[in-house]
């Protein structure tokens, strides 16, 4: 396994905290009950946490897919692996960092680590075009 598919399977991973996070939100404001229900009733607002959460999963669903093709196509045209795993690593970082700063609801830097993880895609999509291997 190279580098960046390492740190892409770590965001898969890290991807599953996502999904959880305001699950668990919600499950914690509406009960077991609830959460083990069909959920057909409109419980109302999930609460403030509940929802940040559930907007930073949004955003995770909306970079990922671009993240996942791009790694892989490194990968598959043997582009420089240094590059993109280092992209692939400032993206899950990133990520890391994401979750809680949109929980607790901190401004300016919440959007700085939406700027490195998105540097980081742009950094493997570089480490892409820039290897002539990969350039067929």
């Amino acid at each position: 396994m190279t580098p960046a598919l390492f740190w892409l399977a770590a965001t898969l991973a890290l991807a599953i905290v996502y999904i959880f996070a305001p699950a668990g939100a919600r499950t914690a404001k509406f009960g077991m009950k609830w959460n083990a229900s069909a959920r057909d009733a409109d419980m109302g607002d999930p609460g403030l946490v509940a929802g940040r959460l559930a907007r930073a999963q949004a955003n995770l669903y909306e970079t990922l897919p671009p993240m996942i093709g791009a790694v892989l196509i490194a990968h598959i045209a043997g582009a420089d692996a240094g590059l993109a795993a280092l992209g692939a690593q400032l993206y899950f970082w990133s990520r890391v960092a994401y979750l809680p700063l949109y929980a607790f609801g901190v401004p300016y830097v919440r959007g700085l680590a939406f700027v490195v993880g998105l540097a980081g895609l742009i950094t493997v999509l570089v480490a892409i075009f820039s290897t002539p291997a990969a350039l067929g």
